[in-house]
């Protein structure tokens, strides 16, 4: 039931929202040129690594690492990326990942795979079990504010009460959190995720 509604409604979403992603992709090209997406690897379900899709946020030429990494991150951000990042619309591509079936809408966030530390403590706790999602239990509990192992923790939390129910609760509240712009923090010692 779970993937079926992940593809019904990331197509569905896909299709409404498709005038949207014109436009952010017009203002991406004003500001910074091409490209308008930005790929990068994530280490999804089973461990395996596959291409995640994000509107790019960061300067031509930055380096290919987590936000958390960047000394002076505002440097790298470009004028339409500090506001996409701050109402989460970078993160609209993902529901392509959601269609191919790489993500879900609610799960563990993905990780690239130089973060050894917590991929290894969500791989000992199980989380790889499951597809990692848009959004997830951590990021309605602190986001930018957890260490790997509080969100480790709510990883672990989701997994093991996992329903249909709490996907939708998890949903409604990462619309509340979103629009408030609670816990996001970007450069070093942070991560957005």
């Amino acid at each position: 039931m779970k993937r079926a509604f992940d593809f019904t409604c990331s197509l569905i979403a896909v299709i409404i929202l498709l005038p949207l992603f014109a436009l952010l992709s017009l203002i991406i090209l004003i500001d910074d040129g091409k490209p308008v997406l930005f790929r990068q690897q994530r280490v999804g379900r089973n461990n395996e690594v596959f291409s995640i899709y994000k509107f790019r946020t960061m300067k031509n030429n930055t380096g290919n690492v987590a936000t958390a990494q960047l000394k002076n991150s505002d440097e790298f951000i470009t004028r339409s990326g500090r506001f996409f990042r701050k109402t989460s619309l970078d993160e609209l591509p993902q529901l392509f990942n959601i269609l191919k079936g790489d993500m879900s809408f609610v799960g563990p966030r993905p990780l690239i795979p130089e973060e050894e530390e917590i991929r290894q403590l969500r791989n000992k706790k199980g989380v790889y079990a499951v597809r990692p999602g848009m959004t997830g239990l951590a990021q309605i509990n602190g986001r930018d504010n957890l260490d790997m192992v509080q969100k480790t923790e709510y990883d672990l939390q989701y997994i093991e009460n996992m329903s249909f129910f709490n996907d939708i609760k998890i949903l409604f509240k990462t619309v509340f959190v979103v629009l408030s712009g609670k816990d996001i923090v970007e450069g070093a010692g942070q991560e957005k995720r």
